[in-house]
Formats: structure tokens, C-alpha cells, sequence
């Protein structure tokens, strides 16, 4: 695709913002190099990628990393044997760093082929990294803690370089000496420690002279008393140079043995970077992911021109390749046709670089071969400075190069020559360029262009709205509406006089005057038709928000009622547990009693018994609040001792044991259970035997039962653990109050952990005499049988 046509659409000023973003100097002159790309599997896996990054960012923030050069170079020098630099391998250990901060910032992602393909390649190493860290601290200087051998050495040189100072502050303050000296200091020459010596007592301090000043004055001398001192000094750095260099010949090999690696994490480190870039500059525009056809398909919702800033731009509504292949945009200068034009060609060069655009949601973009342009010479936004031999020579080239697979943007088609022959030259063109099945936006000022746009099938035409009260443009894009020059409107409000204007009418052809009587009617129409599509879109809102309202409010009373439910839920679990807590205690009393006299073991059974029917009762009012007292049986008439009742709450038949007392309450007695109830708890007994609705499962039964049922037997097939448990407890409370000896657990076999969970809590209960598993005929291993005490 031809530079000077995305320069046209100002795609470069789009990358050299995007490169600013970027960290890695290679990244950057790869943004700012990109090409559109022509395929659109590439141009989709470019947005994908860009797409993903954008919501990491907006979730996570952007990942920190450190600008990284020269990494092939490096890995070079390390294979062929050279000695890195301790810059060069701060530099390993930043790429090494900037691959597992990716890392980590990628793993809070969901994920997409597209985005792990480019992880792939990061490459980590934790060890390497922090033992570069650990053992260089700046490119001029390795840490004492890089071997155990330079730290000795450097701490041999400490003290041998405090022993030449104290050899040589002696001698700077000794009275003796001081009158030979320029200055009483110590100073370096060649890297050995030396005092300053007068010119002309320079023979009264034996030693050796390093230096003189340039004046002459001063000889810098190493007096003899240091001079071991000072060879051993050098001696020490050759040993802590030599140290370097063996740490830094380790390292360099560690480095040549991972070069490819390190190469690799090079190259998908730049395309992170790239990437990262575009979503960077996608956050800030809040811009969105277009879905890419090759249908010659353009579909931008309320799509603005991203180099206007965001306050300012008035968003866009365009199609092209649905119900129209071309569209004719008419108006006055300065009135956004050119705006609108480039809006179009850029937001297309955008996606097909991988650049999200700044347009809504759901819109769509074709990925030509190729994006053709004629908006003048150096024509930027804010000016036109096209003339008409520069049009056509642009679109001399245009017509050459276009194709079936072209977007083709013409600005101010035709204009600069005579306007009769510059229309029927801007139709020629037109009809040449859709005889090549090119998708065509071209903005002009000619009439003839609308009519033509009205007749011909699949071209339409466009107009960009002015403000006739203001005289200025609004910039908002009317497809299906030619565009007006309005002039004579704009003379009238200006101030021309209405004779004037009357002649201009005049002047006009009848057909002219036609066309703009029509064009007014159509105006007129389609602002109605706003107001009211306006009016619409209010009544929808006010329409959502109730909606919501009730939802939400709806939402909060089943909130309200779960709350509720469980609160009853939970005070008849402690009821339960207040009951059997009651039951256990009576029991003990029992079995203390048990050596006793028979009636005193009578009166404490009699006692149990009368404790556990009341609370049994109680129970059974309260446990299940969601269940209703009622059934369909007739309420009973009057009742006597020894009648046949239905009594609801116990959802079974009972006998009557006692006459109605003053409260309207009766004894009766179901089984083994025997409790008061009220009068409007009582319905006649069904004459067919039915099933009673029963509510809860507590009977009460003399001695234990042999043979199963399902009140000495539970079926805890497909529960948790937990849950289980909480089942046993209530059923073995349940047993213990109807005195069962035996009850029956069944928990199936499968992996055996709820079964070992089951027994293990078994163990804990002083309930509990013994339990087995099951022999044949019982259930084998998914039964547990439990014996009572």
C-alpha cells in the first residue's frame, strides 16, 4: 500500500504517537515502519492481541518494564568467546527481569492463541537474573559479594592502603619534613599513593618522582618508605582484575549457552511491546475492536477522527457495501466532507494495522488490498490547498491501481475547472470506478453529482448538516440526504436585501428551484422525524429504568424472604438440638435409676416420655415454618373421648383420649405419641386410607425392630461428607427418642470416603454401643449397622 496514501490519511501521525508509548527503541522503529496489513487473518490476529492487552490494562494497569538494545550483539560476542561487559550483562539480566514481569502481568489474563504464541517465546531465568543482580551492581562496578576470593582480595587491599596512609600522614606532619612540601596531602600518581615536594627541595625526600606539575613548581613523589607498599597495592589490583574477569568469563559462557533462547525472548519481548503500545493508545481513545470482512463491508457507529481530541469531535454514523458501494457527500466548506472522508480511510488503516479505532461497538471494517487517496497536496484537517491539476493527476493513478478489493476516497471531485465539465468528469470518474466494483466516498460541491447519486442503483447520497440560524456547521454526517449550499439563506442572514434575493431566485432554473424546494421538505421532514426518534429513545430509557427498578426490587424481597427462611430454619435446627440435648439428659437419668425400684424406673420413663411428646410437639408446629396446617379433609363437628380423628399437624390418624377441656384443646394419642391439640386441628378421618403427609419422622417404637423400614434406616447416598454427618446425628437423635436399638446407614460403596468419614464420626458419639459393616444379604461395605446403648 503506497506511503503517500496513508501520509494522505495521516496514518504516520497515528504511529508516531502510538511509538511514543512504546519502551524498546527496536519496538518503537517497528511502529513506526508498520504497514497495513493486506490479509486479514494477520489483521485480526494483530487485534486480537491488541484487543486482549487493552482489557489487561484496563484491569491491571500496564506492566513496567526497562527499555532493552543490543541483545543479538551480546549473545554474539558470548559465542564467539568474548568477555561481556558488566554493562552488557545488566543488560541480560533487564531482559531476563522484563520476561518474568510479562509473565506475571499475562497470567492474570484469559487467555488467547493469538497472545500465548508471543508468551511462548519469553524466556525466564531466576537464578541467572538474581545472581547478575546480586553480584554487579553498575556497569563500572562488581559487588565485594561476587566470590568469596575478591572479597578477600579487597579487604587485603583496605588494609594495605591504611598502612600506606599512615606511613605517609607521618611524614606530612612531621616537622621535619613539612617546609619540603607544597601542600600536607596525599595524592594518587600512576596509581600509587605520592606527596606533594617543592621544586627545589625535591633532593631532601628520597624517593621516586611520578609527576610534576605543569608549572614546574611541585614534584609528586613516592618516598621510600612506601615504596613495598604501594607494589603491593598493585599487586592486589592485578589479582582483583584478574577476579573480574574470571566472574565475568563465567557468566559470559552461562550467557552463550542460552543465546538462542535469549534471542528468541528478544524478538517476542519487541512484539509485546508493539502490542502493548497500540492497547496504551486504544485506553486513552476508549476505543474498540471493529470484526474484519473482505466483503468491501464498512459499517462505523458513532466512529470520530482520533486525532481531534475526544471533546471536540462530533461522532459519525457510515456505511459503504450494504445497500450502496459509493457515497456522494455534499455541503459547504469547512462543514466536516473532508473530515468525514479521512475519519473513514484512517479508522480503516487503523484495524488493518492492529490498532483498535475509535468508534463504538459492533462496527465493521473491510481489510483491502488497497486504501486509494485524493485529498490534495499536503492537505491536512483544517485546510484545502488542492487544485485541479493535482486532482487529476492523483486520480490518473487511482484509476490505474484500482480494483475490485479498493477503497477509494476522492475529495472535492471535479473542482477547479469549469463546473459543467468538471461535473461530467467527476461522474466519468465515478462510473469508471464502479464498473471495477471499488467501494467509492467522494465529497463535491456540483448538483449535477446529487442527481446523479439519486438515479443511479447503489450510489447514495450524503450531506453534512449547517446550521443556517448560526452559520456554522454542526459536522454531523445525513446519509440519504444531498447536501445544500445555502447560500441565498446565508445572504439573507447576513443582511442582503429581500429584492436581491428574489432576483437571485429568479436567476435559478425552474429545475433548481424544484430540487431546493424538495431538499427543504426533506430537511424539514427528517427533523421532525429526530424529534420524535428522540422522544422515543426517552420514553425507551424511562421505560429500562422502571424495568430495573422492579427487578432490583423484585430481587430484593426474595433477599429479604432467603433471610427470613433461614433464620426459621435455623432457630427449629436449634429447637432439635435443644430437644435432643433435653432427651440425652433424661436418658442418663434413666439408666442411674435403673438399679433402683421399678417404680422409681417407672416414674422417670413416664417422665422422658411426657418431656419428649410435649417438645415432639412443639416440633412439630415450629420445625418446617414453609409448611401450612391445612388438608382437605372436613373439619370435625365435636369430638368425645375414644373417637377416630385426622389430627394435621402430627398429618396422621389418632384417637381421641380426653373430652374438649375450656381452651377448645383435646388429648389424643398416635402409636406411642400422646400430645394436646387444638379443636381446629382436627378433621374428619378419610373413609379410604390414605397416605399420611408426614413432617417429620420421629415414632416412637418398644424395643429395637429386626427388620428394616425406613424408620431404623437412612439412605445418605450422594451427600458430602458433612452433610452426612449432620443427617446421622438427626436420624440417631430420632432413634434414641423411639428407643431403636439398631439403625442402618446407607452410604454406598464408591471410593469409600464417605463411608470412612461416616464411621469416623460414629466413634465420637457416646450414643453409639458398636457398629460393622454389613455382611451378605445386608448390603456388604454400603451399609453401616449401628447398635444403640
Amino acid at each position: 500500500m503506497g506511503k503517500n496514501y496513508t501520509e494522505r490519511l495521516e496514518l504516520d501521525k497515528i504511529l508516531g504517537q502510538i511509538s511514543e508509548l512504546a519502551d524498546c527503541e527496536k519496538a518503537k522503529s517497528g511502529l513506526l515502519s508498520l504497514s497495513p496489513a493486506v490479509d486479514i487473518g494477520e489483521a485480526n490476529t494483530m487485534l486480537y492481541i491488541t484487543d486482549e492487552f487493552y482489557k489487561l490494562i484496563s484491569r491491571n494497569s500496564s506492566p513496567s518494564v526497562s527499555p532493552v538494545v543490543g541483545i543479538d550483539e551480546i549473545c554474539k560476542r558470548a559465542e564467539k568467546g568474548g568477555l561481556l561487559s558488566m554493562g552488557e550483562l545488566l543488560t541480560v539480566k533487564a531482559m531476563l527481569k522484563n520476561a518474568r514481569v510479562l509473565n506475571s502481568w499475562y497470567s492474570n489474563s484469559d487467555g488467547c492463541s493469538e497472545c500465548d504464541r508471543l508468551f511462548y517465546g519469553l524466556y525466564e531465568d531466576a537464578r541467572l537474573e538474581r545472581e547478575i543482580g546480586d553480584s554487579i551492581l553498575s556497569e563500572t562496578e562488581m559487588s565485594d559479594d561476587a566470590s568469596g576470593a575478591l572479597k578477600d582480595i579487597r579487604k587485603q587491599f583496605v588494609r594495605a592502603e591504611g598502612s600506606i596512609r599512615d606511613k605517609l600522614d607521618s611524614i606530612i606532619r612531621s616537622s621535619t619534613t613539612q617546609k619540603y612540601l607544597q601542600d600536607a596531602v596525599i595524592t594518587l600518581r600512576g596509581g600509587r599513593f605520592v606527596v606533594p615536594v617543592k621544586q627545589e627541595h625535591k633532593a631532601e625526600i628520597k624517593g621516586l618522582v611520578h609527576d610534576v606539575s605543569s608549572s614546574g613548581s611541585t614534584y609528586f613523589v613516592e618516598p621510600e618508605a612506601v615504596v613495598e607498599a604501594n607494589n603491593r597495592i598493585m599487586e592486589l589490583k592485578g589479582e582483583e582484575q584478574r577476579e573480574i574477569d574470571r566472574i565475568l568469563s563465567v557468566f559470559s559462557e552461562t550467557v552463550a549457552g542460552i543465546g538462542e533462547r535469549l534471542r528468541g525472548c528478544y524478538a517476542a519481548f519487541v512484539e509485546i511491546d508493539m502490542a502493548l503500545a497500540k492497547a496504551r493508545f486504544s485506553v486513552n481513545r476508549s476505543a474498540t475492536r471493529p470484526d474484519l470482512n473482505t466483503d468491501g463491508r464498512i459499517v462505523l457507529k458513532r466512529a470520530r477522527h482520533p486525532l481531534i481530541p475526544q471533546k471536540d469531535a462530533v461522532p459519525i454514523d457510515v456505511s459503504l457495501g450494504i445497500e450502496y458501494d459509493s457515497l456522494i457527500i455534499t455541503g459547504p466548506n469547512t462543514g466536516g466532507k473532508t473530515v468525514t472522508l479521512k475519519t473513514v480511510g484512517l479508522l480503516t488503516l487503523m484495524a488493518m494495522c492492529g490498532i483498535l479505532i475509535t468508534a463504538n461497538e459492533g462496527s465493521e471494517i473491510c481489510v483491502f488490498s488497497k486504501v486509494l487517496v485524493d485529498i490534495g497536496d499536503a492537505q491536512s484537517i483544517e485546510q484545502s490547498l488542492s487544485t485541479f491539476s493535482s486532482h487529476m493527476k492523483n486520480i490518473s493513478e487511482i484509476i490505474k491501481e484500482a480494483d475490485d478489493s479498493s477503497l477509494v476516497l476522492l475529495d472535492e471531485l471535479g473542482a477547479g475547472t469549469d463546473p459543467a465539465e468538471g461535473a461530467a468528469l467527476a461522474i466519468a470518474i465515478l462510473e469508471r470506478l464502479r464498473g471495477y466494483g471499488s467501494r467509492v466516498l467522494a465529497t463535491t460541491h456540483y448538483g449535477e453529482l446529487k442527481i446523479y447519486a439519486l438515479e443511479t442503483n447503489r450510489v447514495q447520497n450524503a450531506s453534512c448538516e449547517f446550521d443556517v440560524k448560526t452559520l456554522r456547521p454542526t459536522y454531523k454526517l445525513n446519509i440519504g440526504i444531498p447536501g445544500r449550499s445555502n447560500a441565498l439563506l446565508i445572504g439573507e442572514r447576513l443582511g442582503l436585501d429581500s429584492a436581491l434575493l428574489e432576483s437571485a431566485k429568479r436567476n435559478m432554473s425552474s429545475d433548481d428551484r424544484r430540487f431546493e424546494d424538495v431538499l427543504n421538505e426533506i430537511e424539514k421532514l427528517k427533523s421532525e422525524l429526530t424529534f420524535k426518534q428522540e422522544e422515543i429513545e426517552t420514553l425507551k430509557e424511562k421505560a429500562k429504568d422502571e424495568i430495573e427498578k422492579g427487578r432490583q426490587e423484585k430481587e430484593r424481597l426474595i433477599a429479604e424472604g432467603k433471610r427470613d427462611m433461614e433464620a426459621a430454619k435455623l432457630k427449629a435446627r436449634r429447637m432439635v438440638s435443644d430437644i435432643s440435648a433435653s432427651a440425652y439428659k433424661l436418658m442418663d437419668e434413666i439408666r442411674v435409676l435403673e438399679s433402683d425400684k421399678e417404680k422409681d424406673l417407672k416414674a422417670a420413663r413416664q417422665r422422658a416420655k411426657s418431656i419428649a411428646n410435649n417438645e415432639t410437639s412443639r416440633l412439630l408446629d415450629l420445625a418446617d415454618p414453609t409448611v401450612e396446617n391445612t388438608c382437605d379433609y372436613p373439619p370435625v363437628k365435636s369430638v368425645k373421648e375414644g373417637d377416630t380423628v385426622f389430627v394435621v399437624p402430627l398429618g396422621r390418624e389418632a384417637t381421641v383420649v380426653t373430652n374438649p377441656d375450656s381452651k377448645g384443646s383435646v388429648e389424643v394419642k398416635a402409636g406411642n405419641i400422646k400430645t394436646k391439640v387444638s379443636l381446629k386441628d382436627l378433621r374428619e378421618p378419610p373413609k379410604q386410607k390414605k397416605t399420611p403427609v408426614k413432617k417429620v419422622n420421629l415414632v416412637k417404637v418398644s424395643g429395637a425392630e429386626e427388620k428394616r423400614s425406613g424408620r431404623n434406616e437412612i439412605n445418605l447416598l450422594g451427600l458430602t461428607v458433612e452433610e452426612a454427618i449432620l443427617e446421622t446425628d438427626r436420624f440417631i437423635d430420632g432413634a434414641m427418642l423411639s428407643h431403636i436399638d439398631t439403625v442402618y446407614l446407607i452410604h454406598g460403596k464408591g471410593t469409600g470416603a464417605l463411608r470412612a468419614g461416616i464411621q469416623s464420626h460414629l466413634r465420637t458419639l457416646k450414643q453409639v454401643k458398636s457398629f460393622r459393616l454389613g455382611k451378605y444379604g445386608e448390603g456388604e461395605d454400603g451399609v453401616t449397622i449401628v447398635e444403640l446403648k
